[in-house]
């Protein structure tokens, strides 16, 4: 006999409704074969006794069970979350719940990925920049995989969607030229392909404007190290009059470092993010920032995740978002 606090069972949910537990198991799986009375009645039985059915023994039988795993680079920025948002919006839309995952958490080698596989996710998304690593390419082959804000995956079956960072970039710097600034550094946001991207476009833009060497900060992707690199970067003889950073964290830190050095942002100092956060919208920092589509990117990955699933087989795709530039109160002409 059970216990009355035991959780219910499909043997508990047929004995309610008066049917077989084969019959429930029919009804879990949206077997056509049930006559509504009956399929009622279990569902009856299941609202009564607050039963839900678990997700890997449908799965078993099912053989999907209606879940991607989001493998994601690092939840403190706040562009993953809009990301994030973009991507759990079009999922759900076409019947899949997420389950996430931080790499930066990630101290057993691998093991976190291994965890998110064993929940028998029916595909898989690599969100963020992550070194291809054995395990991440492993996961990928067994998995229906698409890469997300990243470009550093490659291979045939796999789909990439990012924001266009060419694009990006020089949005921002058309911006700060156009104020009048020639002396513009930037700071790198580190390893991985985008920081690559938006490096050498940074170099090449200001190239063809016959500067041949501009200052570029190794930095990453966090408040510290944007606040690092810029200290340097002021205490140059021929200081910048603007800086570009990685991303909206970066130049918080960027910020910070200008107002503690007794520069005035900007009328001594233009800065402008990459990412358009929540972030960049405070009212106190009121950053110019350029908009990657992140929610625009997630629904995209969602998308070509979907697609992945019916088309197995298919050569996989690049596909680049449009950013914008949206000004805010950092950046002004060169006094």
């Amino acid at each position: 006999m059970e216990s009355p606090n035991a959780q219910p069972t499909i043997r508990t949910v047929a004995a309610r409704a008066g049917v077989s537990k084969s019959l429930v198991s029919l009804v879990l799986q949206g077997s056509p074969k049930v006559s509504p009375e009956r399929r009622a009645a279990v569902e009856a039985a299941m609202a009564d006794l607050g039963y839900q059915p678990s997700l890997v023994a449908q799965s078993l039988s099912a053989r999907r069970t209606g879940v991607f795993g989001v493998v994601m680079n690092d939840l403190r920025n706040p562009w993953f979350v809009n990301c994030l948002e973009g991507f759990a919006g079009a999922a759900g839309k076409a019947g899949y719940r997420t389950v996430l995952a931080d790499e930066r958490l990630d101290d057993a080698g691998g093991g976190l990925v291994e965890s998110v596989l064993r929940l028998h996710v029916d595909g898989l998304v690599l969100m963020g920049t992550m070194d291809p690593s054995a395990v991440l390419r492993d996961a990928a082959r067994r998995r229906p995989t698409v890469v997300a804000a990243s470009r550093d995956f490659a291979g045939a079956g796999l789909d990439v969607v990012a924001n266009d960072d060419v694009v990006g970039t020089r949005l921002a710097l058309t911006h700060l030229w156009e104020l009048g600034h020639r002396r513009i550094a930037h700071i790198d946001g580190g390893r991985g392909a985008i920081p690559a991207i938006r490096r050498d476009t940074f170099r090449g833009f200001l190239a063809e404007r016959g500067v041949h060497d501009p200052a570029v900060e190794a930095g990453g992707t966090t408040e510290g190290d944007g606040y690092a690199a810029a200290l340097r970067l002021l205490a140059m003889e021929q200081r910048p009059t603007a800086i570009f950073a990685f991303n909206d964290v970066v130049a918080t830190g960027v910020l910070a470092a200008a107002g503690e050095s007794g520069f005035t942002v900007p009328r001594d100092l233009s800065v402008v993010g990459y990412d358009n956060t929540s972030l960049a919208a405070m009212r106190l920092v009121n950053l110019t920032s350029v908009d990657n589509a992140s929610t625009a990117v997630g629904a995209t990955a969602a998308e070509a995740l979907v697609r992945r699933l019916e088309e197995p087989e298919a050569d996989g795709r690049l596909t680049l978002v449009e950013p914008t530039l949206v000004v805010r109160a950092t950046t002004a002409p060169l006094p």
